[in-house]
């Protein structure tokens, strides 16, 4: 199939379709994007980030990794780190790519 056609299809799939939908442009700046995070409150937020705070102090310094082991106080809700990543993961761009490989390999 010439890449013409192939172009014409996938711009048509592109259309069937809403992709492209995790990332936001951000109008204030070019190439720029905002994503949607999901909190119930501000305690919620501040737990989340405070959660990446602590995961990366751990797994960037010896002896807080040493701690965390030791003390409840540096106890990482791992939880609340993987709620960040399902929220961050880009559903709809994935099933595009899903949709290209079989175009792809259906011609």
């Amino acid at each position: 199939m010439q890449n013409k056609e192939r172009t014409e299809k996938l711009l048509v799939l592109m259309n069937e379709r809403k992709y492209f939908t995790k990332l936001k442009p951000e109008h204030k700046e070019e190439n720029s994007f905002t994503i949607p995070l999901k909190v119930s409150s501000y305690n919620e937020l501040n737990l989340m980030v405070s959660d990446l705070l602590k995961a990366s102090i751990v797994l960037m310094n010896k002896e807080a990794r040493s701690l965390a082991v030791f003390h409840k106080d540096t106890d990482i809700n791992v939880l609340t780190l993987l709620e960040i990543a399902l929220q961050l993961l880009p559903e709809e761009e994935m099933l595009l790519l899903d949709d290209l490989y079989k175009l792809y390999y259906k011609e």
